[in-house]
């Protein structure tokens, strides 16, 4: 029998888990609750619980898998297989994470961050048709990203390499959760998105459902705003003009700089679809040298919630590859 892969993709609320070929094609799928509880000392046993109870259940064995990659929230020390900061998961202490899994399993473990590994997902198998230079942006409750280049998943001197969401758009903008001022991630996330839209709508006079919804105090989401704009309210393409120029301010200078085959816009904010990547884009060709205007091309995801399971399983594989 082929050996296969085990990725995983461990989120705030639920984990999810897949068995897939060296090819990539995922064979089989579930998911568990994440239990954040007691300073999220129960996700990593409730992680090996699965696995070996999955392996079981598919008249498996240990040997049959190449390797388990997961990708995880956090600042991750790949080498040693630890997570530390990872607020959403309760995890403030380091966690040797590698160390259990692979005593408890008996499979080779490699982790790294989740927007890095939902990266390497959609090189592998989405958007990025396997190519050796590809750049993912995901814009979700923050902005993450990841940089392939040269077929490398680049990670820099302190692991923070790819942090798109904090390269500065707005200089003297909006505060940032990471204390500086006019981060991508605050004008371009799915908070940030609204926070342009009450900011803006201070001024604008004119007549706009979004603007009387922000007015009566209604909750407006960013699939609200961009819905209002896909119905022609003038206010919302105002607002959705203005984010674009600061998606593709950030993403031609990424261009610029690592003339990648593809920028890959995914999270949930992409679910605008071709609305947002077309205005993205003639941002972009605007903040582009001709060179890069004609050889990077902006994409949206492909894989949806599949990318962090897939790029995990890559990871395993590249890891085993260099062992």
């Amino acid at each position: 029998m082929d050996k296969k892969l085990i990725g995983i993709d461990l989120g705030g609320t639920t984990i999810k888990f897949a068995i897939l070929t060296t090819d990539g094609d995922v064979q089989q799928k579930w998911s568990i609750e994440t239990n954040i509880l007691d300073e999220g000392r129960h996700i990593v046993p409730d992680i090996i619980e699965s696995i070996n109870h999955r392996i079981s259940l598919y008249e498996m064995k240990q040997k049959d898998f190449i390797g388990i990659g997961m990708g995880t929230p956090g600042s991750v020390d790949i080498k040693k297989g630890t997570v530390i900061g990872a607020y959403n998961l309760n995890w403030t202490k380091k966690q040797n994470v590698k160390a259990q899994i692979e005593e408890a399993t008996g499979i080779p473990f490699v982790l790294d961050n989740d927007a890095n590994v939902a990266a390497l997902g959609e090189r592998w198998k989405g958007a990025g048709e396997n190519n050796p230079d590809v750049v993912f942006i995901t814009l979700g409750t923050g902005v993450g990203g990841g940089i392939i280049a040269e077929g490398n998943l680049l990670h820099g001197v302190n692991g923070c390499a790819g942090e798109i969401g904090h390269v500065t758009v707005d200089p003297g903008g909006f505060e940032c959760t990471c204390g500086k001022r006019g981060c991508l991630e605050t004008v371009s996330s799915a908070t940030g998105v609204v926070r342009v839209a009450r900011h803006m709508s201070e001024e604008y006079a004119g007549d706009s459902q979004l603007k009387q919804a922000i007015d009566d105090g209604q909750d407006v989401s960013s699939k609200d705003v961009f819905d209002y704009a896909q119905a022609d309210d003038p206010f919302a393409l105002m607002v959705v003009d203005r984010v674009c120029y600061f998606l593709g301010l950030a993403i031609g200078n990424v261009g610029n700089t690592l003339n990648p085959s593809s920028v890959v816009i995914g999270g949930g904010v992409s679910a605008a679809g071709e609305f947002l990547r077309s205005r993205v884009q003639t941002y972009f060709e605007e903040f582009t040298f001709p060179e890069v205007r004609t050889s990077t091309q902006v994409k949206l995801a492909e894989l949806g919630n599949e990318a962090g399971v897939i790029g995990a399983a890559s990871l395993a594989l590249q890891f085993s590859e260099k062992e």
